[in-house]
């Protein structure tokens, strides 16, 4: 079953604004997005995000615009747990299944559709590919996923911990963030 969205968030957190077209076709997910925001500094950002089987991130490819510079990044996992950034490889990343682009919403959708962890019970550790925004640094991040509640309507709330931060994230039935707490909240889609 194919699903086409278009969801939209108050993103707070870096006093700014995303909208994302995505589309989920059973397992798989492609969106392209733009988040416009002005901390650390005014930047815009646009993305193309697609996924194989699973929700498997295969390729994000991120611009990102400041007042002193534009910068790219093609990010991408070969399906056997490798990763690239630009071309170049990033061992540290072996194993990750998942992109996690900073101060998006939309890139929880991946580990949490997997697992379904908007609708069951579970936890899972992960290794994601972090992408600090604007600058696009691709750091490692280890992040747990902790199913804690249905929600009305199908969704779920997610436990969402790495390092330090926790964070309890309300999910739709189809998996995509509807609330944040400290990051995002949804005001479309």
């Amino acid at each position: 079953m194919s699903t086409s969205r278009v969801l939209t968030w108050d993103v707070p957190a870096g006093r700014g604004y995303e909208t994302a077209w995505a589309e989920l076709d059973g397992d798989v997910l492609r969106a392209r997005g733009r988040a416009v925001a002005t901390l650390p500094e005014p930047y815009w950002i646009s993305y193309e995000l697609e996924t194989s089987a699973d929700c498997v991130t295969r390729r994000l490819r991120v611009t990102a615009e400041t007042a002193a510079r534009s910068r790219s990044l093609d990010l991408r996992h070969d399906g056997r747990g490798g990763w690239t950034a630009d071309g170049e490889r990033l061992p540290a990343f072996d194993g990750a299944l998942d992109c996690d682009l900073g101060r998006s919403p939309l890139t929880n959708t991946m580990p949490v559709l997997r697992h379904r962890l908007h609708r069951v019970a579970g936890e899972r550790r992960l290794l994601m590919a972090w992408v600090s925004v604007p600058d696009l640094t691709v750091r490692p991040s280890r992040q747990t996923y902790t199913h804690l509640a249905r929600t009305p309507g199908g969704g779920g709330r997610v436990r969402f911990a790495s390092a330090t931060f926790r964070s309890d994230l309300d999910f739709d039935a189809d998996g995509f963030v509807v609330d944040y707490p400290g990051l995002a909240t949804r005001v479309a889609g």
